[in-house]
């Protein structure tokens, strides 16, 4: 009796509120599913190559290259006794041993210059390209916890780091002019193609560690083989001796090297006592920058799997 009074009361509520199940098909419906969200901001995130490199963005975070150029140099010579002064004992206690093997021992000619003056130029110029290459391809798995944490482009830390690197360049290039004074090298007009080779080798250098800094973040062998072939690069410059003493066909395979129309160059604009070798050293430049964009786009294509990798 209870059961039967509750089901007609059911019924009669139902017919009094007049409920009906939604239609589904109905146009009102499928106008209401349909219908636009409220107007919010919209955030559309696509990857970019390097055709869309931003200089101005590059040129927006320049304080930010600077900083981390200051701390790279702060972070190589922290808690060392004799800080800076490794950046010129490096160079010129190698310039003693091959000045002394090479120069004395062997009796290697030198392009009419003081041998040890020789010796100290390559080695100034090698000595900053090797160490410039070997932090730039590392910088990007060093500076991970930045990576993953904050975004700036990242094109800038291998930058940051050949900008320390030059420093250093900077601080070892005293005792050469100092050198050059003690030995009473005239000065030319030639010096003032100086810094037109000091950029040639900046350029190559941060191309070649720009794109060994992408390879590196996916295969970490880099981290190990890049020292290894950067000491074969070494035997294959003309540091410990000069190009004019190469002759035939090896002496046209060491020009495809670009470092050596960079150090013969270099030591050239230094001493000015012969003509350049301008085959050379515009082989060298195209090499420079093909690196250069070579690297930018590979650097650009790999660089939105940094974070993920690193």
């Amino acid at each position: 009796m209870t059961t039967g009074n509750n089901a007609g009361a059911l019924a009669h509520a139902e017919s009094s509120l007049n409920i009906e199940p939604p239609e589904t098909n109905s146009p009102a419906s499928s106008e209401a599913v349909s219908s636009p969200l409220p107007d919010k901001p919209v955030v559309v995130i696509e990857s970019r190559t390097w055709l869309a490199l931003d200089l101005r963005e590059l040129w927006a975070y320049r304080e930010l290259l600077y900083f981390l150029m200051w701390r790279d140099v702060k972070v190589r010579y922290k808690q060392t006794a004799l800080g800076v002064v490794w950046v010129i004992l490096q160079p010129l206690l190698m310039m003693l041993v091959f000045a002394f093997l090479f120069g004395r021992t062997v009796g290697i000619r030198s392009d009419g210059i003081s041998y040890p003056l020789f010796a100290y130029a390559g080695l100034v110029t090698w000595t900053f390209f090797s160490s410039a290459v070997n932090a730039a391809g590392n910088s990007l798995v060093n500076s991970a916890s930045l990576i993953t944490k904050v975004y700036f482009p990242r094109m800038l830390v291998p930058a940051a780091a050949v900008g320390a690197t030059l420093v250093d360049f900077a601080v070892s290039c005293v005792p050469l002019a100092i050198l050059m004074i003690f030995l009473k090298v005239p000065v030319t007009w030639n010096l003032l193609l100086v810094p037109f080779f000091v950029v040639l080798v900046v350029v190559l250098a941060f191309g070649i560690g720009m794109w060994m800094a992408a390879l590196n973040v996916k295969y970490r062998d880099i981290k190990l083989a890049l020292p290894f072939l950067i000491q074969l690069w070494f035997f294959a410059s003309p540091i410990i001796y000069p190009l004019s003493m190469i002759q035939g066909k090896l002496r046209w395979v060491l020009a495809l090297n670009p470092m050596a129309g960079i150090i013969e160059g270099f030591r050239t604009s230094l001493y000015g006592d012969k003509s350049f070798e301008w085959r050379t050293i515009g082989f060298a430049a195209v090499v420079a920058a093909v690196f250069l964009i070579y690297s930018t786009y590979s650097f650009r294509r790999a660089e939105r799997q940094f974070a993920d990798l690193v």
